[in-house]
């Protein structure tokens, strides 16, 4: 309950100095004015709101994220101080669960004991939570109180409020730019380091062009040599996510933002277009239910009825087929925005030359609104070879380097969470190769998107 209640109140502290201070320097200028110094003014009152209310909550704040930190060894080393500490094992695993188990009940996210020896620990651990919960919400209400009145003395008609405060917002903008680079960066770095100890068990020219996916063996003990060919994961990727779901989702999704921007009528659009974005709601498991149970055995059925033996139940061409209908709403909206964004009097004048509608469209609209078409058909081919859940429910787990549709194959990511799911030792070639997988995917994906972006540049200047 501490918690909650040191946010509320120094929430509440900072409203109250935000309208303090902007009511005295309402004040001050007023006088200012008053006496002709118009001049003296600097900032308006509800900057001067702003700089004592961030100087009331940020030091506030910073302390907690601190303390937030510091505070359990501080609560545990309490606890150790207690004499029924001289009761516990000096086996250091065994110290632990008692400990967490003692705190688990202390802060009630346990109810009762598993181990007996954990009871005499739960009262002190009790009353060393409350002794520096209490302390440091205190603490961070006295520094609220010391920055807000810092900051209070500091209002003056003129003084430089908005620069300040400016100059924060410009800082929290920077810090979080700063933060997508370093995450990204984190993730490169990451995936390079496992990357490295992965090649390091494993030739890479085996990894990249061998055509034979087995890690269970290698983990089994029955060498690297030729377990780890990812050339099915890259072809069953490729086929499902860039083939047989771009075959749906690109003409679909295209057609369908030509007619509701160039053919259907307002009502129609205004109803149309909602609806078909909702498949972009619609969870992927959801998806991936309605490919296992429905699109898989009626496509195994028509393979069947047509000849084609050998079909499987889980099929590439099941989670191709569901996964482009999933990312038609990517490549309309996408289209739609870039169509409807072309200047009208490039259709007008393409229709004063005589040209027709279909002509227009074909001629005039889709080449100057291809950046933004271009756009959209990136991200639907990011988001499928990115996707894991159809893939796992309707094209299953074989790594299969086939042409035929109706078969079962993987992909990269499913490979990923496969390798990664349960207890694994990130000591063995079978572990990192997720890291290696990933790596490659990541690659892959940059290349195609500075592919696009020339594309994009290269169009976007010629309609310009």
């Amino acid at each position: 309950m501490i918690g909650p209640a040191i946010f509320l109140l120094l929430a509440g502290l900072g409203a109250i100095a935000w309208v303090s201070a902007r009511a005295r320097a309402m004040r001050l200028q007023t006088a200012a004015r008053a006496g002709g110094r118009r001049d003296a003014v600097h900032s308006l009152p509800g900057y001067h709101g702003w700089y004592v209310a961030l100087w009331t909550l940020i030091p506030a704040a910073l302390f907690l994220a601190v303390w937030a930190n510091v505070a359990p060894a501080l609560v545990t080393d309490a606890v150790l101080r207690d004499p029924a500490a001289q009761t516990l094992p000096a086996d250091g695993f065994s110290r632990s669960a008692i400990l967490g188990e003692a705190r688990a009940i202390a802060t009630g996210a346990q109810a009762a004991a598993f181990n007996p020896a954990s009871q005499p620990f739960v009262e002190p651990y009790r009353e060393a939570l409350t002794e520096y919960g209490v302390g440091g919400a205190v603490l961070a209400l006295l520094l609220a109180f010391a920055g807000g009145a810092y900051a209070f003395t500091r209002i003056r008609a003129d003084f430089r409020a908005r620069t300040r405060v400016e100059r924060l917002v410009m800082a929290v903008l920077l810090v979080a730019s700063l933060l997508a680079i370093v995450t990204t960066l984190g993730i490169v770095i990451s995936l390079l380091w496992q990357s490295l100890r992965f090649f390091s068990m494993v030739n890479p020219i085996d990894f990249l062009f061998g055509t034979k996916w087995s890690p269970q063996s290698a983990a089994l003990g029955y060498g690297n040599d030729d377990a780890f060919g990812a050339v099915p994961l890259f072809w069953g990727t490729i086929f499902i996510g860039a083939i047989i779901a771009m075959i749906v989702a690109i003409p679909l999704g295209l057609m369908s933002a030509i007619y509701l921007t160039q053919y259907a009528s307002p009502t129609v659009r205004r109803w149309m277009k909602p609806i078909l974005e909702v498949l972009a709601g619609v969870p992927t498991v959801v998806y991936g239910y309605f490919a296992a149970l429905t699109i898989a055995p009626a496509l195994r059925d028509f393979a069947v009825a047509i000849g084609i033996h050998g079909a499987s139940s889980e099929s590439a061409l099941a989670a191709g087929l569901v996964m482009g209908v999933m990312i038609i709403p990517f490549v309309s909206s996408m289209a739609d925005d870039s169509i409807a964004a072309v200047p009208q009097s490039m259709r007008d004048g393409s229709l004063a030359m005589g040209a027709t509608t279909s002509e227009t469209i074909s001629r005039v609209l889709i080449p100057a609104a291809l950046p933004g078409v271009v756009g959209g058909v990136l991200l639907a081919v990011s988001r499928a070879i990115g996707e894991t859940m159809i893939v796992v429910m309707a094209a299953g787990l074989a790594a299969n380097l086939t042409l035929n549709p109706f078969s079962s194959v993987t992909t990269v990511t499913t490979q990923i969470v496969q390798l990664l799911t349960g207890d694994q030792e990130f000591d063995s070639a079978k572990t990192l190769a997720a890291f290696a997988l990933g790596l490659v995917l990541f690659i892959v994906t940059l290349l195609l998107n500075i592919v696009a972006l020339r594309v994009v540049k290269k169009y976007r200047e010629a309609y310009e």
